[in-house]
């Protein structure tokens, strides 16, 4: 078996975080209503572009417990693949902290007559 650095080893296995994305997408400190907006706007504007790929940051869980924005971000998300609209949806590596590593589909290119 062939032996890899561990940055190209993470890329094999999939592990693209946010110095791999093309663009960040910080949400933290920002409530559901502006991260929801923000990710459609995010989604909506990719429709008209070439596809790329977005590094979106999340905050991390309270001490001791509580809500985040990474479950409804996620099902947004999901829901945007789902439509075709997301290419490649994962989480980001833990060193990357919480969040999720988004390849947008982009415009889609028309067939030659």
């Amino acid at each position: 078996m062939p032996h890899f650095d561990d940055f190209y080893a993470a890329k094999l296995r999939g592990s693209l975080g946010v110095t791999d994305a093309e663009s960040v997408l910080d949400l933290r400190g920002a409530n559901k209503a502006t991260a929801e907006a923000s990710l459609k706007d995010m989604i909506e504007r990719s429709r008209f572009a070439k596809g790329k790929t977005v590094a979106v940051r999340l905050d991390a869980p309270p001490e001791g417990g509580g809500e985040t924005l990474f479950q409804p971000t996620g099902r947004l998300l999901l829901d945007a693949k789902r439509r075709g609209l997301v290419e490649r949806l994962q989480t980001l590596p833990a060193q990357d902290g919480l969040g999720f590593y988004v390849a947008l589909s982009g415009r889609a290119e028309k067939a030659a007559p």
